[in-house]
């Protein structure tokens, strides 16, 4: 039999109103997300509910609300009675997820953790100064070759090696721009600027990964219950300071999906379920491995039916 992994999404695949048709039938969500609330002193179930002034899309606040949101989904999951996955990874922010639900990480220092990570990305670069684009139809070495060529002394790089003819770059503004219109001369199909407000996954992060490395100093860290695949290396780490530098690096350095998802077939993984809000993960799957059956679990229809898969 196929085993089973779990992915987790990151920043992007939030909406205003998630996870509500689950919460209507399930009280446990709402009792995660008040957790979660207790926790920042905020009100997150009803930021989500309402998004009042797109509050939602700001990354202090879009990370602990999709990190809640994915907890909320996996202890439903284990309250039915359905057995954990054989391996776990997440997407950037999802990571935090992955950790959470392996155990590594408690779920009040992990709410806090992402909390106060948003906030560093956020500080690390003014609004507007920084870019992000995907990149379409072009081989990763060249987009890193046309990066490299037209930065001019700019930060400029790789961030997510989403799928198979899917990457992400981020940078300083003026140079994802150059490297954007390098890459349509280069061949790409499309070159697409990204609504971010913060350009993940590159150099422009290193302040924030320096102000993250006190909090995570000041976190303990447990050894996982499930393996969790990481964003740096798409490898499984072997310990808790791994995992911790990792995490750290996962900052500045690019998003490794496609080896992360590659790692988990080749474990044996035949089964990917995306345990969040959305079905972004289980796209990129498709285009990587396509002999893997993805499944969402973003409302109750979804749900059932990777339950099913798993029965």
């Amino acid at each position: 039999m196929s085993k089973t992994g779990f992915v987790f999404p990151g920043q992007g695949s939030q909406r205003t109103g998630m996870l509500g048709a689950l919460a209507l039938q399930h009280r446990s969500i709402r009792d995660t997300f008040a957790e979660a609330s207790e926790i920042l002193s905020m009100d997150l179930w009803n930021i989500v509910s309402e998004n009042r002034n797109e509050i939602l899309d700001q990354t202090h606040i879009t990370q602990p609300a999709l990190l809640t949101a994915s907890v909320a989904i996996w202890r439903l999951w284990l309250a039915q009675g359905y057995s954990a996955p054989d391996i776990l990874a997440g997407h950037s922010l999802g990571e935090y997820s992955a950790l959470t639900c392996s155990g590594v990480l408690s779920f009040q220092d992990a709410v806090l953790l992402v909390h106060r990570r948003g906030q560093y990305m956020q500080e690390a670069v003014s609004y507007g100064a920084g870019g992000m684009a995907a990149i379409l139809g072009l081989d990763d070495n060249k987009i890193a070759e046309v990066c490299a060529q037209v930065a001019q002394g700019a930060v400029v790089s790789p961030a997510n090696f989403n799928s198979i003819g899917q990457t992400v770059i981020a940078g300083e503004k003026a140079a994802v721009e150059r490297a954007m219109q390098a890459c349509r001369d280069a061949g790409a199909k499309r070159a697409l600027a990204l609504n971010v407000s913060v350009p993940s996954h590159c150099a422009l992060m290193k302040p924030a990964a320096e102000k993250l490395t006190h909090d995570l100093n000041n976190v303990q860290f447990n050894p996982p219950s499930i393996p969790v695949v990481q964003n740096v290396d798409g490898r499984i780490a072997s310990g808790s300071e791994e995992i911790k530098q990792n995490l750290l690096q996962q900052l500045y350095l690019p998003v490794q999906w496609v080896k992360s998802v590659r790692t988990m077939w080749e474990l044996g993984n035949g089964i990917v379920i995306e345990c969040g809000p959305g079905k972004v993960l289980g796209g990129l799957i498709k285009r990587i491995e396509p002999q893997i059956q993805t499944f969402s679990t973003e409302d109750p229809e979804s749900l059932a039916e990777a339950m099913q898969a798993t029965a």
